[in-house]
């Protein structure tokens, strides 16, 4: 007797386990699931342009399997060629200095600067226009075909037919067939796992007749705001020196201060021809059908050897069916919902998208390594909707490459936070690889992104079986980024609180001068210092008793007529229009974030149907959709947070290769991809304290979701 019922208590204990691991019972079978979501493209369409990368270098490819027209996608999704240590900077001889952006405010009793841009002409605003734009994302130069017809013309996209073109997600590998004349020609084009380098292979009888030969371009950068980085009028402001190292060409590159060098090595011998300055022809000498060749670029002259191609293909295969069987899968097959498929869809492309270009050992801009944004720079408030989504999907590692960037721009982050009369450090908003801020009217007024870092730092700690490490690796961060936030708020003595001022919220509809009290970031305050805390208990330390002060008297959230406020300084909220467009970030106290002790679930309720409603959505970006599932998600609504995936505006638009597109300045813009992979993680499986299987999944019975190794969110 005894013996069945320990035997029936075993049964219960492993159900329940297995209703709540992280591997659903059922195996998915993973590469099916990745496979049927190939990316196919039949024409030169100049938004489906495909790309190679490795979260470090990004290469991106038209109709023929390489950057053969660039012209045709400028203005769709270029064809870039990027990386995340490739930066120049256009020379200073006015010897502009970065304190002359500054603005002086008095957001704490003591006037401290901001460095802004500048309305009024003159030197400052000049100097501001200057630090902006530098240093700026180096698009590395252009590697296509050169493609001749009988008559010997060039061929342009309207004489190239029977395109067949397709990214295979499980090898990723680029496979791409067209013809000329009636002569196929096939092409195999892949990345490196580590290294910049792009490997390629082409086959065609147009080879023998030198038809078909490689190209290569580079530009001068254009300093643009938002452009392919590619300035093909200024060829005296830059050098392209040949240099043969036996079998090997090297191109080297010089563009100001800026250095790198091209590897060209092919499995035949090729003639360099010079068509005109920074424009070169590689001809393949052998007469055979068949032509490899591996592009490296790359700091200094390349000495190693470059592996044949069949090698490297074989190592890109190897490394990418290794990163689909790892981490999180969800596999909706078999549900009768008709969006299941395509939320599939977008989900396995985002996974491919963000490890290609938000992987990195730096945080990525928004448009990743593809073309610049920004000037090329990256957004430290963005930086949770590009990587959080790796933990949720069990690929810390991915996350982690970029953390370790906060420390080496640690000291810089504390210079800011003391000039401006703070403790700790103040992490910037646009920012570069050396950790310099670049003026801006908003983004010196962002404090959002402070507790990101935080937030990563828990993520990391919850992620791993093994603790200590954990804590150990990132105190330094999270003491540090706890200090600044204890010490930002001002005391408001009449009524015994503390009172977040100064700031641009990340609903940026609110002017710094005279906004306090917006809601996601008092609740970010308060998960932060909490947490900060919590980290001081796990590591045997007292609280600090700075934090708790704050934590404890920090202002309650703003509400009026049974809804959260945008901002207590702004009791107009809802009333006045310019307030209801952008992010509706009031959503993130409880979606994004869990609103521990400090939301009301039915206020939250209301004012998320209030938003739902009346907000104009028109007017979002692409990450916003996400932010509201996730609020649907803990507020018990799950058709609501599957409504929102699929939203109609257009910044929620989901391209054949994957992008979420915004509009004609961001053609793609991956806080939508990474947004969008965590909120489906948290619907999934879950968050701390939920209490049902798959929260923000409908329960109409139309889902049927099988999922593995999936985190909850906190």
């Amino acid at each position: 007797m005894t013996r069945k019922i320990l035997s029936c208590a075993l049964f219960l204990i492993l159900a329940f386990h297995l209703s709540h691991s992280q591997i659903s019972i059922a195996k998915i079978d993973r590469q099916t699931l990745i496979k049927r979501h190939n990316v196919v493209v039949n024409s030169f369409d100049s938004l489906s342009s495909l790309s190679v990368g490795n979260g470090e270098f990004a290469f991106t490819v038209d109709a023929t399997g390489m950057q053969t027209f660039p012209e045709q996608y400028r203005n769709g999704i270029p064809l870039g060629t990027q990386s995340q240590t490739a930066w120049h900077s256009f020379p200073n001889p006015e010897g502009y200095k970065f304190e002359e952006t500054y603005k002086y405010y008095d957001f704490n009793g003591k006037k401290a600067p901001y460095p802004v841009q500048w309305s009024e002409a003159g030197r400052n605003k000049e100097a501001a226009d200057w630090y902006r734009k530098n240093p700026h994302r180096l698009h590395f130069g252009n590697i296509g075909f050169e493609i001749t017809k009988k008559d010997g013309s060039l061929v342009n996209p309207s004489d190239i037919t029977g395109i067949k073109q397709q990214l295979d997600l499980w090898s990723g590998i680029i496979y791409s067939h067209f013809e000329v004349e009636g002569i196929p020609v096939d092409v195999t084009t892949f990345c490196h796992n580590k290294m910049n380098m792009i490997t390629m292979q082409v086959k065609s009888e147009l080879l023998k007749k030198k038809q078909v030969k490689i190209s290569i371009r580079f530009p001068y950068p254009s300093g643009g705001h938002s452009d392919d980085a590619s300035d093909w009028k200024s060829p005296q402001k830059h050098q392209t020196i040949p240099d043969w190292q036996e079998k090997r060409l090297n191109l080297h590159r010089v563009l100001d201060n800026s250095k790198y060098v091209l590897s060209i090595e092919g499995n035949s011998v090729f003639n360099l021809i010079e068509k005109e300055k920074h424009h070169f022809i590689l001809e393949p000498k052998a007469k055979d059908d068949a032509f490899e060749a591996s592009f490296l670029f790359d700091e200094g002259n390349y000495s190693g050897k470059i592996l044949p191609f069949s090698t490297l293909k074989m190592n890109c295969e190897n490394y990418w069916k290794s990163f689909w069987s790892r981490g999180g899968a969800i596999d909706f097959s078999g549900s009768t919902d008709p969006r299941a498929s395509e939320l599939e869809r977008r989900i396995i492309l985002s996974q491919y998208l963000t490890a290609i270009q938000c992987s990195g050992s730096y945080p990525p801009q928004e448009t990743g390594l593809t073309y610049n944004s920004w000037y090329g720079k990256f957004h430290l408030e963005m930086h949770w909707w590009h990587g959080t989504h790796f933990a949720l999907w069990n690929r810390l590692d991915l996350l982690e490459k970029s953390m370790s960037w906060y420390n080496t721009v640690y000291e810089k982050a504390q210079v800011i936070a003391g000039k401006q009369n703070y403790k700790g450090v103040r992490w910037q908003k646009m920012t570069d690889p050396s950790g310099n801020e670049a003026p801006s009217s908003v983004g010196s007024f962002l404090i959002w992104q402070q507790p990101h870092i935080i937030y990563f730092a828990e993520l990391c700690y919850r992620g791993y079986s093994v603790k200590s490490p954990q804590l150990e690796k990132y105190k330094k961060l999270v003491f540090a980024t706890a200090d600044f936030m204890a010490s930002f708020p001002v005391y408001d003595k009449e009524k015994d609180r503390y009172v977040l001022k100064g700031i641009i919220a990340a609903q940026e509809r609110f002017k710094p001068e005279t906004t306090f009290n917006t809601p996601f970031e008092l609740a970010y305050w308060h998960w932060g210092l909490t947490t900060a805390q919590e980290w001081r208990v796990r590591l045997g330390m007292p609280k600090n008793p700075e934090w708790q002060k704050v934590i404890d008297k920090l202002s309650k959230l703003a509400e009026a007529n049974g809804l959260y406020l945008a901002a207590e300084s702004a009791p107009d909220s809802y009333t006045t229009r310019e307030y209801m467009t952008d992010h509706p970030s009031v959503l993130g106290v409880y979606g994004m974030l869990p609103g521990k002790d400090i939301v009301n679930p039915e206020v939250m309720k209301n004012t998320f149907n209030f938003i739902w409603d009346k907000w104009n959505w028109e007017e979002t970006w692409g990450w916003d959709f996400p932010l509201t599932a996730m609020s649907a998600t803990r507020l018990g609504m799950p058709e609501k947070a599957m409504e929102a995936l699929f939203m109609a505006p257009k910044t929620n638009t989901y391209l054949a290769n994957g992008h979420n597109y915004q509009d004609n300045r961001l053609r793609l813009y991956l806080p939508g991809n990474g947004g969008l992979l965590s909120a489906v993680a948290m619907m999934v499986a879950g968050y701390d304290g939920y209490s049902i299987d798959m929260p923000g999944i409908p329960k109409d019975g139309k889902w049927k979701v099988k999922w593995e190794n999936l985190q909850k969110m906190p």
